[in-house]
């Protein structure tokens, strides 16, 4: 994706916790000659040879699996807050803008069956019922239900090769803009504008 030199996002601590909070994602491939998105939650993990995975699954039906080769290159993309900035915030004229935190990766996939999928499944299933009363596991599913289920799904990971993450959050405003823009965004009922407000504040501005 384009990234503005500015707003270009480098700190991996950060954008693991980024994409661990933001693992609903979309996967992009070639299918008949066509970009075709697949939208599913994600793990981040690591190899046994300790290199950074994702992880997920697909249903059979999808016809994303049967054009994709082993070891094809993918995207994984994943969407944070973001939020309409209005030039009405600023102290000269301008226009509108958008200001949006977003991770593209791309990686060589490659179809998991087996333990390999069943373990896949546990982590997947273990984090997103952590803390939840009555949380339910892969384990507490009966044998013959968990066989029906997995015999409809498809499995795969994601070698992660290269990652491009982008920060807009206006990093090229001064400090009386910038502080508006906060100020603004603070004032919203919309948890998205709190949630930049939050972003622009705890992120040092070069301009500041």
């Amino acid at each position: 994706m384009y990234i503005h030199p500015i707003n270009r996002w480098e700190d991996e601590p950060e954008l693991i916790e980024f994409i661990t909070k933001n693992a609903f994602g979309t996967l992009v491939a070639t299918v008949d000659q066509r970009p075709f998105g697949t939208h599913l939650p994600f793990v981040l993990d690591k190899s046994s040879d300790g290199k950074a995975i994702l992880s997920g699954h697909i249903a059979k039906a999808n016809p994303l699996w049967k054009s994709i080769p082993d070891q094809s290159e993918v995207l994984a993309m994943f969407q944070g807050p973001h939020a309409y900035i209005s030039s009405s915030w600023y102290n000269h004229e301008n226009v509108p803008t958008w200001n949006y935190l977003a991770v593209h990766v791309y990686g060589k996939i490659r179809i998991i069956e087996g333990d390999e999928l069943l373990s896949h499944l546990k982590k997947l299933v273990d984090n997103y019922e952590e803390g939840r009363p009555n949380r339910v596991s892969v384990e507490g599913m009966s044998d013959a239900y968990l066989e029906s289920q997995i015999r409809a799904l498809v499995g795969f990971e994601i070698e992660i090769t290269e990652v491009q993450a982008s920060a807009k959050l206006s990093q090229n405003r001064d400090q009386v803009n910038h502080t508006n823009i906060v100020a603004q965004l603070e004032l919203s009922d919309n948890p998205l504008d709190q949630a930049i407000a939050l972003e622009m504040k705890n992120r040092k501005n070069p301009h500041l």
